[in-house]
């Protein structure tokens, strides 16, 4: 996305994390005075205030992602993953952001896991605000979207790659379990549509094909090439779904096709409010 930004001429890009090694990595592979980096933790709202001051547009990707840890650590996805997207928005609110694109999950469509659990709430967060129910009066709430895509070969937690790559044995957890795919370009693309095309409170689906972790992991193998793989099953990890949905039920019934997206609207009636 940093890249991204880079070639369609951003004045600035800010990278805001509390991985002091990767920013030191993306430091190096840069080398640009547009990218400025910020150490800091969505938790804390100073170090927020900080990097979102004078930021025209947000895209709000810090959570904790991975199904076993949130399910090990509820409380602290609760932190990041709720409360701190709630003091991303916050910021943006008071420091007058036009627009911030919040990345959420497949795994937030009727959740069995904490991770899930957790990511459907900041949906909600920012469906709030977008409906201006958690600002502060004469601060106009930015164009608040959210966006469940999903990101192909995320840190390794479909498989390892240095097996695919090396080894001779390779372990998945469940052949017969389904995932939505999507490359990091598409991912980037989905973004970039959100930012330039999106309403307030608008979540954006990408139309994606799916596929096995059997065929998906015997693709890699004939991709890669090397020596003959044996692949062994181990078994699903904590609370992981056999399949996964990018859109309830509910949201499939108003959801408006595009030509890669699918757009479900705010339902933004004052009657359900309560509070007009």
């Amino acid at each position: 996305m940093a890249k991204h930004s880079l070639e369609r001429d951003a004045a600035e890009v800010r990278i805001f994390s509390r991985d002091e090694a990767k920013q030191d990595a993306m430091r190096h592979a840069f080398a640009n005075p547009r990218v400025r980096f910020y150490l800091g933790d969505t938790r804390d709202p100073e170090s927020i205030e900080r990097v979102v001051r004078g930021t025209d547009l947000i895209f709000h990707a810090a959570a904790l992602k991975q199904v076993p840890s949130a399910e090990f650590f509820p409380l602290e996805a609760v932190k990041t993953n709720i409360n701190g997207s709630a003091k991303v928005l916050r910021s943006a609110i008071e420091n007058g952001v036009k627009g911030v694109v919040c990345l959420s999950t497949d795994k937030a469509v009727y959740p069995i896991d904490a991770m899930g659990m957790t990511k459907a709430p900041m949906e909600k967060t920012a469906q709030a605000f977008a409906k201006g129910l958690l600002g502060f009066g004469h601060n106009h709430p930015p164009d608040s979207i959210w966006l469940r895509n999903v990101f192909a070969w995320l840190r390794n937690s479909t498989f390892h790659f240095p097996q695919i790559k090396n080894d001779k044995l390779i372990t998945i957890t469940e052949p017969t379990m389904a995932r939505l795919l999507m490359s990091l370009a598409e991912s980037v693309d989905l973004v970039e549509y959100a930012f330039e095309h999106a309403r307030s409170g608008d979540l954006f689906v990408r139309k994606a094909p799916a596929s096995t972790i059997e065929v998906l992991a015997q693709a890699l193998i004939d991709l890669f090439g090397g020596p003959s793989k044996e692949i062994q099953q181990i078994g699903p990890r904590h609370r992981e779904k056999l399949y996964e949905s990018a859109r309830g039920t509910e949201e499939r019934a108003k959801a408006e096709g595009l030509s890669d997206y699918f757009r479900v609207p705010l339902d933004s009636r004052p009657e359900l409010l309560g509070l007009l």
